[in-house]
């Protein structure tokens, strides 16, 4: 429980991922953690600054805590656009530093920036002049053949040189020539051991671990070799109930586990709401797929989402009959446990 409550001033987070964590997934996982920090997708600091900002920046108020995940290299347009996220009402701005993408690379961003630690500090210390929420970094313990202690190391020093005091680290390399970025979320060797040693030996500084964390018992892991918070990323997507188990166990909380039928009925409104101004069902309910894993029920549940949700005109009333499915499913698996007289 010690290590529980001192982790309550610091951070558990859902990671930012493409085309997954958007503004429709952050309330979904709103509904199952009060305390977890939220991130948007990665949006480009030009896309920001030029593009249509309410479409990339907007979200509903109730999502808060919830941080921006900026991309970028250039520090007037990378504070620039941190002014506007600011304003827009986010908690904190986070730069990536960690992206493996040929896209990102070709835009001089994501992890390749690992190879240029003054530019990153430049470029921190740029949002950090222009806004008055956290800035914080995410990045990797290096990329290709660097050495991961020197690389990881020199990043953060040049950056809390800068005024920067949290960072957030996918304790992997990234490999820019050779693997995907699917492959550079398993392939490369994890290297847990580093980060735990960056925190010892930087101690003022926030250190959160991200990469390979599946559930909150790994997380708590974490937490008792001294990091000071845990990034989950596609385990909270695809198994989002485990988030519900959040709020008491990471923050220690009095409250009661949130589970999947109570974190739909938490996500109507929402859904509601969308579904009124016009947003498709299966934009959302998408979202939604991984809710009752491992659960009787569930593939009923992701077949009559995935199937049906894809209509014109659908609405609640599909979430309602998927529902149905999975509390028939469970009806079932009672009737078959209970003893014959």
């Amino acid at each position: 429980m010690g290590k529980v409550l001192k982790y309550q001033a610091h951070r558990f987070s859902v990671a930012p991922m493409m085309d997954w964590t958007d503004r429709h997934c952050r309330s979904l996982h709103r509904g199952l953690s009060s305390r977890a920090l939220l991130y948007t997708e990665m949006v480009t600091s030009g896309a920001v600054v030029h593009g249509d900002r309410n479409k990339l920046l907007g979200y509903d108020p109730g999502q808060h805590p919830v941080a921006v995940q900026l991309g970028g290299s250039d520090p007037a347009e990378l504070a620039q656009a941190a002014r506007i996220a600011e304003d827009y009402g986010y908690d904190e701005v986070n730069l990536n530093v960690g992206c493996p993408s040929d896209r990102v690379q070709s835009g001089r961003f994501g992890a390749c920036l690992m190879r240029e630690p003054d530019l990153v500090a430049e470029c921190m210390a740029a949002i950090k002049n222009a806004v008055r929420v956290p800035a914080t970094v995410k990045c990797r313990i290096g990329v290709d053949d660097q050495d991961p202690e020197e690389s990881l190391f020199t990043l953060v020093d040049r950056c809390a040189a800068a005024g920067i005091d949290t960072f957030v680290v996918h304790a992997r390399k990234a490999w820019l020539q050779g693997l995907s970025p699917k492959e550079n979320r398993d392939i490369p060797p994890l290297d847990y051991a580093l980060v735990y040693r960056l925190k010892r030996e930087r101690p003022a500084l926030t250190i959160a671990i991200n990469g390979g964390v599946p559930s909150v018992d790994a997380a708590l892991e974490h937490l008792a070799n001294g990091v000071d918070g845990v990034m989950l990323g596609r385990a909270a997507y695809h198994e989002a109930g485990l988030l519900g188990e959040v709020d008491r166990r990471v923050f220690g909380l009095d409250v009661a586990d949130v589970d999947s039928f109570e974190a739909v009925e938490r996500y109507r409104p929402y859904l509601a709401r969308e579904l009124a101004a016009g947003t498709h069902l299966a934009a959302m309910s998408r979202h939604m797929l991984g809710l009752f894993h491992g659960l009787p029920g569930a593939r009923a549940w992701r077949r009559i989402l995935t199937v049906e949700g894809v209509k014109s005109g659908a609405g609640l009333d599909v979430v309602d009959r998927a529902l149905d499915a999975v509390r028939a499913a469970l009806a079932s698996r009672e009737e078959r446990s209970v003893p014959a007289a």
